[in-house]
């Protein structure tokens, strides 16, 4: 049984295509499966999206990413997790190459990350930059990653202490139980982003959390490009 959890936040423009991606997935693969869509407080036609789609639908109050993952985990009733973002599409072999690294023995995983859409130039660099210092680390990368349920649990899921880079600390304490495999096929994100905010905004707020580590990401005040809820209509 696999379980595809989705945290979402006011999400109404993103979820449907990343429930049918998910599906076309893993029904091409015949495993038997769940689709938990954790929606955090939205305000928008997210819940009833998520339903429409057929998910299970749970709901949080924590605008908390973090939270919002380990709340899916709770309520999911599979023995793979597959976290996956509501602007994230997957395909087959990512379920396929992420199950056969868990029977290898590894803790869990992640993917390299493609951009859909267009994005500016500063925005290309920053992410091929980001790309090779990240992935070189073995780290996952939030908008996709895998586990067992038995490692989750012993690892104790997603620090909640956190209001962005819960990623990274779940793939540290990942790390400690075995090997992270980082798929070589990409999944496709939204560009979004890094179309809505300026090269300054982003690197200036990304420099000033990595100078004060742990402490800069405690804080939802100092996460609001993750927190304040802007999409783009389409």
């Amino acid at each position: 049984m696999l379980s595809f959890i989705i945290p979402a936040y006011n999400e109404e423009f993103e979820l449907a295509r990343t429930i049918r991606a998910i599906r076309a997935a893993v029904d091409s693969l015949g495993n038997r499966y769940e689709i938990v869509v954790v929606d955090d407080g939205s305000t928008d036609a997210t819940p009833r999206i998520a339903q429409a789609e057929g998910a299970e639908l749970v709901q949080i109050h924590r605008r908390q990413i973090a939270a919002s993952r380990n709340a899916g985990a709770r309520a999911a009733h599979g023995d793979v997790f597959f976290f996956v973002d509501a602007d994230t599409r997957i395909s087959a072999v990512h379920i396929e190459d992420g199950l056969r690294a868990l029977a290898a023995g590894c803790s869990g995983g992640g993917a390299r990350v493609a951009i859909e859409g267009t994005i500016p130039r500063w925005a290309r660099i920053f992410l091929k930059v980001f790309s090779v210092v990240y992935f070189a680390n073995n780290l996952g990368a939030g908008a996709f990653l895998f586990t067992t349920r038995q490692n989750f649990e012993r690892v104790g899921g997603f620090d909640e202490k956190v209001f962005a880079g819960e990623e990274v600390f779940f793939s540290m304490a990942l790390k400690k139980l075995g090997r992270i495999k980082i798929l070589s096929t990409p999944i496709s994100t939204s560009g979004r982003k890094l179309r809505m905010y300026s090269g300054k905004q982003i690197l200036w707020r990304s420099l000033w959390i990595l100078l004060r580590g742990p402490r800069g990401v405690r804080n939802r005040d100092n996460c609001q490009i993750w927190y304040d809820g802007r999409r783009e209509s389409a």
